[in-house]
């Protein structure tokens, strides 16, 4: 079972309860008609998917969870780096909406199960500025497939594993808009699939 508890370093990601791994949610390949190159990651944040360009005009489709910052940017990037079980700071808007709530941790909070962050990032770049734009896993299960109030892009920790594998670092990265949602996509009649054995790059964990 791709959901199943994974023992990851020195932390358990717990399983994905049933309940939440609705046919929309779960990580499947799907026919994905597009220009862009093999390797590319594309975020629909409207509909609430992320899309792995793969071979064949096919694509690996992820459920993923929106907040606000992922809502709030459309265009090109790139990924520059990646980080397994990455440190979290609440940003300034969250710190002045819940202070009660993220003061706390305002001077971070180190990576871990219960880190929101989850237990892989992905860090979006523009023109060699870096947008605040994440990739990223989530201790809150159920909140994937929704539109959430704070946040990136969020995936099941099982799938940001699985998607941070698979990226190379420097990917591109493009962000529909509104308008542009739901572009090239045609769902494949197959079942949920477990890792494939197509890794375009591992890339540096660090």
């Amino acid at each position: 079972m791709i959901y199943s508890a994974i023992e990851d370093g020195e932390e358990t990601i717990p399983a994905v309860p049933d309940a939440f791994l609705s046919e929309r949610n779960r990580r499947q390949l799907v026919d994905y008609r597009t220009k862009e190159k093999p390797g590319t990651i594309v975020v629909d944040p409207f509909a609430r998917f992320l899309y792995l360009v793969m071979e064949d005009n096919t694509a690996m489709r992820y459920g993923v969870a929106v907040g606000d910052q992922g809502r709030g940017f459309s265009g090109t990037g790139n990924i520059p780096f990646k980080r397994a079980w990455p440190r979290w700071t609440p940003t300034p808007n969250m710190l002045k909406r819940d202070p009660d709530l993220y003061a706390p941790h305002r001077g971070g909070m180190e990576g871990g199960i219960d880190n929101p962050l989850g237990a892989r990032a992905l860090y979006m770049f523009k023109d060699g500025r870096d947008t605040l734009y994440r990739i990223h896993g989530t201790n809150n299960p159920g909140s994937i497939g929704r539109a959430q109030s704070a946040g990136c892009i969020r995936l099941f920790n099982q799938d940001i594993v699985d998607l941070h594998d698979r990226v190379a670092s420097g990917a591109k990265v493009v962000v529909l808009s509104e308008e542009e949602s739901g572009l090239g996509t045609v769902p494949l009649a197959g079942q949920a699939i477990a890792n494939s054995d197509t890794i375009l790059n591992s890339g540096d964990n660090t």
